[in-house]
């Protein structure tokens, strides 16, 4: 697959080298306002009843983004779940983690997120916040995320990016795109990068590249053929995390510390290949078809020096007392995931009397195929957290893994009918799902079958012509399996009735400089727990909040504000009555995210920036007896730009962490034990982006 992709790009067409301002083409409606790739209406995203944030490529690039999980401190809704350096992401989106394999997309098919994704070919990140049941058939009801690649554009042009940071840290990229000389009809797309990877966190020195493709061909005035092609690489140890001591939570000593420090210890090694081919053409005036087909390849190599629980005190969800803990060899080496995703869909606008319709009807079909080999995961000695015990490697592939394959159908039909200045959105998904999974050895064997209807429905009215409010109601599913094992009362049998629900009033102000929005939701989900024998749902989980965004831009000011507050509870449980009305673990209670740019009249060109992020306290353990405090972090930067608008160069000096705080930031419990992560120290970095 490498070959095929490098002959492809040895064959681009010929580059003009004249640049003029980038004007991406990007899917807007009439009025020129954007719309969702991901979206199951084709109306503005401003229109839309549910919670969207779309973050453009320059916000991503102007607030430090490098990585998905860096979008936490640009949106309060969305927290950090069990984020290590050299890994792949983890969100929460209104406190639900988002599940890594069923809730993200991109180009609007869905993908695998096992796996680190790069932004550097990224338009724009779409984050749908709940209501997951109206863009996927089984996930998490936190939320969907969406990728969109960035498309040929009108005029020829090319960016050049670097980086450098106080650690060494380096980067540089090119971005360029245009239509092909006298064949106009043709667009291309391309994007290169490689970086040098030096976190502040010891023993984590890495790297990576990307590269990707897109072109287009206007075949004629309806008709439109997109593709692009996407390959990336990423090699980087990750980051152990710490733990609590016995039943003491302790402090952040050193937060550059990475307990994978061993001689054996070797980096996490993500290969991607990704590709999609679209067709859009237009029958008529009021119809418009659309397909899009996607592959995804993904190849990994994980490894890590693995500390895990306390046999010495029959701890096993943490460390011991004494800082010592159990010290594993972990390795799993060509992980293969793949996946392969067709969409099809129809869009139609018809006029009823006074009521205007706009219907979406189509088919996805998404296959998932996971295949393992024996792993490693031996006991190797007791390490310490202050990371100065060596130990011996023990590679031996000793441990059996567990093969997946999953083949999912979904027929979908939306109507959003426009009456005066009321809309109501009606909705459903009907949804096959066929999974089975076997552990390498043949053992273990598991395989169901299940369908589901999830209706989604609302009620919106436009107050002006700036002003909308609406109130919904969506359903979302997700299938689990009890595991094929002796000791379970049902082995290998599916757990039926893990149905969430979905209750939300929003009032949203759209102007070209003030934007403000506001969202109350409601979401009741079943918990399946697994303590042997029992595999089953047990009580619920219930989140309600309320979301607050605001965007404002003044002559020489801009300000940006998000917040939420979320209370979360466990409900009804019988297997754990202690947890009943605790607060699940990891999750803040109040988040904030603000930040503010001023421009200097006096020095033209030259803009100051400040971004603060809060986080309330968080739960470590489930019965809520032990909390990490709440924590604030401050970051500055200063951008400086000169040249005329089409040939800008900016200059950017960033400082994360202005204020060296030192906090920690998250505590998940994950493969049932409990972690900490620490806040990364003050880093400072400097970028350099020219249009030539």
């Amino acid at each position: 697959m490498k070959k095929s992709f490098l002959l492809l790009v040895a064959l681009l067409y010929p580059i003009n080298s004249g640049a003029d301002e980038i004007d991406t083409v990007t899917v807007k409606d009439q009025t020129g306002q954007v719309l969702l790739e991901a979206g199951s209406f084709d109306v503005p995203a401003s229109e839309l009843p549910l919670s969207t944030r779309l973050i453009s490529a320059q916000a991503l690039k102007d607030q430090g983004v490098r990585r998905l999980s860096d979008v936490t401190l640009m949106d309060a809704s969305v927290t950090d779940s069990y984020n290590a350096s050299g890994y792949w992401d983890f969100l929460s989106i209104r406190g639900f983690t988002l599940d890594n394999r069923y809730n993200f997309l991109r180009e609007g098919l869905p993908i695998n997120a096992q796996t680190s994704i790069p932004l550097d070919n990224k338009e724009r990140l779409e984050v749908l916040k709940g209501l997951s049941g109206i863009q996927a058939g089984s996930a998490s009801p936190g939320g969907m995320v969406n990728f969109v690649v960035k498309r040929p554009t009108e005029k020829t042009f090319l960016r050049l990016n670097t980086e450098i940071s106080q650690e060494g840290n380096w980067l540089v990229g090119a971005d360029t795109g245009g239509r092909v000389s006298k064949a106009e009809q043709f667009g291309y797309r391309l994007n290169v990068a490689h970086e040098s990877l030096r976190p502040p966190i010891e023993n984590s020195a890495g790297h990576r590249s990307v590269l990707s493709l897109a072109n287009d061909w206007r075949a004629s005035a309806n008709s439109l053929l997109e593709s692009d092609i996407e390959w990336s690489r990423r090699s980087q140890p990750t980051q152990a995390a710490f733990s609590l001591l016995g039943d003491t939570l302790p402090s952040v000593t050193n937060p550059r510390l990475n307990l994978n420090n061993q001689s054996w210890s070797e980096p996490v090694t993500f290969e991607a290949l990704t590709a999609t081919l679209r067709w859009t053409q237009k029958l008529h005036s009021q119809l418009t078809w659309t397909t899009i087909a996607g592959i995804q390849n993904l190849t990994t190599d994980d490894h890590l020096a693995y500390p895990y629980g306390c046999s010495a005190e029959n701890n096993y969800d943490r460390y011991c007392s004494d800082g010592t803990f159990d010290m594993y060899d972990f390795r799993s080496d060509n992980e293969r995931r793949n996946t392969q995703a067709v969409k099809t869909a129809l869009q139609l606008q018809v006029q009823t009397g006074d009521v205007s319709h706009h219907l979406n009807v189509g088919y996805v079909g998404t296959k998932m195929q996971e295949d393992y080999e024996r792993q490693a995961y031996n006991f190797v000695g007791t390490g310490n957290v202050d990371g100065s015990v060596q130990l011996p490697g023990d590679g031996t592939l000793n441990d059996e893994n567990t093969n997946r394959e999953s083949s999912v159908s979904e027929f979908f039909v939306y109507d959003a009918a426009s009456f005066g200045a009321w809309k109501g959105w009606l909705g459903a998904r009907m949804i096959d799902v066929q999974r089975s999974s076997i552990r390498t050895d043949g053992s273990r064997a598991t395989n169901f079958r299940e369908g589901f209807v999830l209706p989604w429905a609302a009620l919106s009215y436009q107050i002006s012509a700036e002003l909308l409010t609406y109130v919904s109601y969506g359903e979302g599913v997700e299938t689990y399996v009890t595991p094929n094992r002796s000791g379970y009362n049902n082995p290998g049998q599916f757990v039926p009735d893990v149905i969430s629900k979905q209750y939300e009033w929003g009032l949203r102000h759209n102007a070209d400089t003030f934007h403000w929005g506001l969202a109350v939701f409601y979401i009741d989900r079943p918990v399946v727990e697994d303590q042997r024998p029992a595999f089953q749902t047990d009580g619920k989980a219930l989140h309600q909040g309320l979301e607050l965004e605001l965007q404002k831009k003044w002559q020489q000011t801009e300000l940006e504000m998000s917040g939420m507050w979320l209370k979360a509870s466990r409900k009804d449980s019988v297997l754990n009555p202690a947890i009943n009305d605790k607060r699940p673990v990891n999750l803040p209670e109040h988040t904030l995210r603000l930040r503010g740019v001023y421009y200097l009249s006096s020095v033209p060109g030259l803009s100051l920036d400040a971004r603060a992020s809060y986080e309330s306290d968080r739960a470590v353990t489930a019965d809520n007896s032990l909390m990490l405090q709440a924590w604030t972090r401050w970051d500055v930067g200063s951008t400086y730009r000169w040249g005329a608008v089409e040939k800008a160069t900016q200059l950017r000096l960033a400082v994360e962490n202005v204020m060296d705080q030192r906090y920690w930031k998250e505590s998940p419990t994950q493969y049932g034990h409990i972690y900490l992560y620490p806040g990364m120290e003050r880093l400072v970095t400097l970028s350099l982006q020219t249009n030539l």
